[in-house]
């Protein structure tokens, strides 16, 4: 799952929430009026400083609104924010809550000090990149396929003024690059070189084939005054506003920039970046780990994984090696059966009805926000990851799964069990879902995004597959071994590069000897780390702490152990550290017993 990620209040939330404050949890035995007014203040406040997550949630209030996320104001105002929760905070009587809210104070805490550690590192200067940057957010809501809508005149409205605001941003985030160019906070050659045609791509004409036009292209339902109004507003707007702006941006990371970038590849490289790095372990990971913990962690798990792999290719008779087992699958004909795009997606709703039967056996609860499957966006697609993106929490917009087809007929569906158990179903759409249907909770918890939660829950499901059904072909089977492999080779590569000296074609090179991705896959994933440090060791990380709470429930309860009790307990409380996970897990089993 991808999200748009700038400072810190963006970095720990995601997610749609309900602004109403009647929609609050409702009130636990113990609590005080004062804690639910801190948390309605600070969910309120949180989305007035980021009013894009406000839009992703549904709440349409702030559609014309977009802070420069990336100026020296911006950070004073949101660090000032987090600082008078945080002593806000401080006044609470902790011990004179009730349970949940306990629960609620714990989480909080967690999310301003972590927040609060975020600031101490010049993020800014790192402004853009190929995998998760202003200009591909907006692109995607420019798209008009997205949260931003587009229903009404006072939508157009709303969207040209975030556009004027996205402007401005892109003028800082120009700014910053040549800061950081001066100061040693520079992208690695690689990632400016893949960052480069995506804003090529925006600098181009004609103007009624931009991205940004696309609005343009849906007003059939407004008046033909409005219409010809904002026809001429918006041919304005991207005509001398955004193609200007994009290439003047263009020519600077081609000229200026590119040649200032560095060879070396891990964050470590940049000014006070050993630091920064141990600071993203903890935020995506939740926990104190270091990174030689979890790159040994890594090592064991690639160890465990191999072994399984080599069974199963006896299993299907293939004789050699590990490696050329990985080369026959990437290329094995009968694994890239397809033609048109649209077939990729019937295939995916097809595991879909494979497994609903099987569904009841171990959930309780399911989500009542519909759920959709589309290819990912043409001008992103060459770059992009398959991913989730949530729906809006009154159901008017639909968990949507993106999945990129660049070259269909180089699609490989070995692993497309595995994948749709983790971004859609039960994944990313169970768990964000029900939290943000979940009106027991206060609504900054239903916004709240911890990877190791949130990505350790979709690959805990990955492992679920026979348990649904799916997984009978011993080829999907090993797709989910590699998807498995892919993330502990994550914790590898990860640490490898950000804080071992690996370079991006040593990474490359393991991942090529370890699982059974091509190579244009490999390389995309490298740069990914590369981009985003820290963020791929969630996943692992993550899912082994929910089996290893699985294993430890089923062992002490035995004939008493329910999965479907078990999983509703894990997603009843939505995103959360992994301490504060398992403290619930050890509560429910004492509990139980």
């Amino acid at each position: 799952m991808r999200y748009l990620v700038l400072l810190p209040i963006l970095l720990c939330t995601c997610g749609p929430a309900d602004p109403d404050p009647s929609a609050a949890a409702t009130v636990d035995e113990g609590t005080t009026d004062t804690f639910q007014q801190l948390l309605t203040d600070y969910q309120e406040g949180r989305l007035q400083l980021n009013p894009l997550e406000a839009t992703f949630l549904g709440d349409d209030r702030y559609n014309d609104r977009l802070p420069n996320m990336l100026s020296q104001e911006y950070k004073a105002e949101s660090r000032a924010f987090f600082q008078d929760y945080f002593q806000r905070l401080q006044q609470i009587d902790r011990d004179a809550l009730g349970p949940t809210d306990r629960v609620s104070y714990d989480v909080l805490h967690w999310d301003l000090n972590i927040a609060l550690q975020g600031y101490d590192f010049m993020t800014e200067l790192l402004p853009l990149d190929q995998f998760d940057s202003p200009h591909l957010m907006i692109g995607q809501l420019a798209s008009g396929q997205s949260a931003q809508p587009f229903r009404t005149a006072e939508d157009y409205e709303n969207w040209l003024a975030r556009l004027e605001d996205f402007a401005v941003m892109m003028d800082t985030a120009k700014v910053n690059l040549q800061r950081g160019a001066a100061k040693g906070y520079v992208l690695p050659r690689p990632l400016a070189e893949k960052l480069l045609p995506q804003l090529e791509s925006l600098s181009e004409e004609p103007l009624e084939d931009h991205l940004f036009y696309s609005p343009v292209k849906m007003m059939d339902s407004l008046s033909t005054e409005d219409r010809d109004r904002l026809t001429q507003e918006y041919k304005r707007m991207v005509g001398q506003r955004i193609i200007p702006l994009f290439t003047d941006l263009t020519a600077y990371v081609r000229d200026e920039y590119l040649p200032q970038t560095r060879t070396t590849s891990g964050i470590d490289a940049i000014p006070n970046g050993e630091a920064y790095y141990n600071y993203l372990i903890k935020l995506y990971t939740t926990t104190d780990m270091g990174a030689d913990e979890i790159h040994e962690l890594g090592l064991s798990e690639v160890a465990r994984l191999r072994g399984e792999m080599e069974r199963v290719q006896a299993e299907v008779g293939f004789e050699g090696e590990l490696k050329d087992f990985f080369d026959y699958v990437r290329t094995r004909p009968e694994l890239m059966p397809f033609t048109k795009p649209e077939q990729v997606i019937a295939n995916f709703e097809s595991i879909y009805d494979r497994m609903k039967p099987q569904l009841k056996v171990l959930f309780n609860k399911v989500p009542k926000t519909p759920f959709e499957v589309r290819r990912t966006e043409a001008f992103r697609e060459a770059s992009a990851s398959a991913e989730y993106n949530p729906g809006s929490q009154d159901g008017s917009r639909p968990g949507i799964f993106y999945v990129p087809i660049p070259a269909v007929e180089e699609y490989n569906v070995f692993s497309d069990e595995d994948l749709f158990l983790h971004e859609a179903i039960p994944g990313h759409h169970y768990q964000i879902s029900l939290t943000l249907e979940n009106e027991d909770l206060p609504a900054f918890r239903r916004n709240l995004w911890y990877s190791a939660y949130g990505e350790g829950w979709a690959l805990y499901c990955e492992s679920l597959g026979r348990e649904l059904g799916l997984y009978e072909d011993p080829y999907q089977y090993f797709g989910m071994l590699s998807a498995e492999m892919h993330r502990a080779i994550r914790l590898v590569v990860d640490t490898g590069i950000h804080s071992k000296g690996w370079t991006r074609e040593r990474a490359i090179q393991y991942s090529l000897d370890n699982e059974a991705e091509s190579e244009a896959s490999i390389v995309a994933e490298i740069e990914r780390y590369m981009a985003i440090p820290g963020q791929a060791l969630s996943y692992k990380v993550g899912q082994l702490k929910i089996r290893e709470l699985r294993a430890r429930a089923e062992e002490a309860l035995g004939d008493g152990f329910d999965v479907r009790a078990f999983h509703d307990l894990v997603l009843e409380g939505g995103c959360l550290p992994l301490a504060v996970l398992e403290q619930k897990v050890d509560g429910w089993i004492a509990a139980a017993k």
